[in-house]
């Protein structure tokens, strides 16, 4: 790994040289007025990505089409190096395909290509309309295994550790019907192995499908319906039974009873006492905040923790969702987008489970007026210790411009950057893909290239994918963390990892899911600024465990690997 990443790091500095060349023959204002980009976008001759997500688009416009497609960055051959997988969709009662579609599996090559393994690897799909994905180590084999969200079957392939997976979804019993759409693996019950908890929307289907139409110059045109019209349903939580099996948690839990139409999920700790929590984003019904009980109890307090509905008391289109402690107080901070007209929600944690909405501090609220928000993420977009926010958006419905002129289909990624302060729009000095209009849905972030600075992947509508590789925090520090868990589940989802660099001492905790359809790099970025060295770094690793250990002369600028109990830097 040591030459890959060396030549990852030679490759990485040469957009670096090609600008300070380039501006030796630039006049000083024009170079002063032109900052390089934050990101540049790998176009598919370059990356090796060919892949296009068909969304099956028909003049009916039946709901489904609109909402795919996740993506995700995972390392399923655990080489180290981050490889995407792509989702598409496939055969339904409304949808037959003239050709076969399949997901994507892309290998990462190490020198900034990809090459495409679906089929060797095994996991086409192909029999169901693929939704989402979600990523996580479900039998603690140091491989990460795929969960499949679809209109339709869903599906469980298991990585085999030999570069192939089986799907195992019928024997593993989590064959979901129906319509689902994010998912999330997590410990819920301190056992020691990640359980799964899989949102669902709408009670659709094509016998019950509503059709809407409008006319545009005496012009019959159907356009997609708004989901308030279709029956909410539950979402589904099964416990990891620990023998390659999972049983559905039923018997009368608020997550049973809450019925929504879910798009979006994060597990996070509200409330900090070591469980994790399940934040649930929905669509025409109120938003849910499943606190954990513990003992398998859960408590649904998204109305008294004030994230359930919108400013003036209604409910909205929530989409993506994600969490973080924006604020440094040692509170998680939570983040819904919805549709137009709607505003996106920035809602600061505060003790006792209480929340207050501040997107319109943060100019966030203004800024997402007339768009409409699907994937999303919280990381540090420059290695400056400060959380940040990338926005993916596009409206659900490729007719909405005839209905709403100031709306458009296709829309561009926004990006807000914490100044230490707020978070600031600063999407004009992201680079030319920032002003692109895209369909987009899922978003993942993932450092594909090992440089130590988190890019970005984007699922697109019909559409193909877009790579973004971060190019910014030019001489800030980093610590890339691999946690490896031992007593806790292996992935280490619910660990808290704490660092003291440059005389500041920041946290963070290492929650499972965000976004929209999609699944992160599983590894974690820690951004030192223009420290040079770690003074300690502290990992408290989750329950059963519940393990505190304390680190000291950890490298800086590479990744490295903790073992639950080892004290070893690997």
């Amino acid at each position: 790994m040591r030459d890959g990443l060396t030549r990852r790091a030679f490759l990485a500095a040469m957009p670096a040289v090609a600008r300070a060349v380039g501006a030796m023959h630039a006049s000083p204002l024009q170079s002063a007025a032109t900052p390089p980009p934050m990101f540049t976008e790998v176009p598919p001759s370059a990356s090796g990505i060919t892949w296009v997500h068909d969304n099956a688009r028909s003049p009916q416009r039946f709901l489904p089409e609109s909402l795919g497609p996740g993506c995700a960055f995972l390392d399923y051959d655990n080489d180290g190096w981050m490889d995407i997988y792509l989702v598409n969709s496939g055969p339904c009662d409304f949808f037959q395909p003239p050709r076969p579609l399949k997901n994507a599996l892309y290998r990462n090559n190490r020198d900034g290509t990809f090459s495409d393994v679906t089929d060797k690897a095994g996991v086409a799909g192909g029999s169901s309309f693929g939704m989402g994905v979600a990523s996580g180590d479900y039998d603690n084999d140091g491989y990460p295994d795929l969960f499949v969200t679809a209109y339709g079957r869903s599906t469980l392939f298991h990585n085999n550790g030999n570069g192939t997976f089986t799907d195992v979804t019928l024997d593993a019993g989590v064959g979901v019907q129906g319509w689902t759409t994010s998912a999330v693996w997590f410990d819920y019950d301190s056992d020691g192995r990640l359980d799964l908890f899989v949102c669902r929307f709408a009670d659709y289907e094509l016998k019950k499908a509503i059709l809407c139409a409008d006319r545009d110059k005496g012009r019959l045109y159907y356009h997609y319906c708004i989901p308030h019209l279709f029956t909410p349903t539950a979402s589904l939580l099964f416990h990891n039974n620990g023998n390659g099996t999972f049983t559905r948690v039923e018997g009368g839990t608020d997550i049973e009873r809450a019925l929504g139409k879910g798009l979006g999920v994060v597990a996070t700790d509200v409330n900090n006492d070591g469980r994790l929590d399940l934040f649930v984003s929905n669509d025409t019904v109120r938003n849910f905040l499943f606190i954990n009980q513990g003992r398998g109890g859960w408590q649904e307090r998204g109305v008294q923790a004030g994230v359930a509905y919108g400013a003036s008391g209604q409910v909205r289109s929530g989409m993506g969702v994600d969490a973080a402690d924006l604020n440094a107080d040692g509170w998680q901070d939570l983040f819904v987008a919805n549709i137009d007209h709607e505003l996106f929600s920035l809602y600061q944690g505060d003790k006792g489970e209480i929340f207050t909405d501040v997107a319109a501090q943060h100019g966030i609220a203004a800024a997402t007026r007339l768009l409409s928000g699907w994937g999303l993420r919280f990381f540090d977009i420059d290695n400056d210790g400060f959380v940040d926010l990338i926005l993916a958006n596009g409206h659900p419905d490729d007719t909405i411009s005839i209905r709403a002129p100031e709306v458009k289909y296709e829309e561009p990624l926004r990006l807000f950057r914490h100044d230490g302060r707020r978070l600031r729009d600063v999407s004009g000095e992201a680079g030319p893909a920032f002003k692109r209009p895209l369909s987009a849905r899922g978003l993942a972030t993932g450092d594909f290239n090992n440089d130590g600075r988190v890019d970005v992947l984007v699922g697109c509508n019909g559409g193909a994918p877009v790579l973004l590789r971060n190019d910014s925090g030019a001489g800030n520090h980093w610590i890339g963390v691999k946690l490896q868990g031992v007593g806790c589940n292996r992935d280490a989802v619910g660990a808290r990892v704490t660092w003291s660099a440059g005389g500041v001492q920041r946290s963070v905790l290492k929650q499972a899911g965000g976004s929209y359809l999609s699944a992160h790099d599983p590894r974690l970025v820690l951004g030192l600024g223009a420290a040079t060295k770690v003074d300690w770094l502290e990992v408290k690793w989750p329950l059963p465990s519940g393990k505190v250990e304390r680190f000291a002369n950890v490298p800086v600028d590479r990744y490295v690997t903790l073992v639950e109990g080892s004290g070893r830097i690997e």
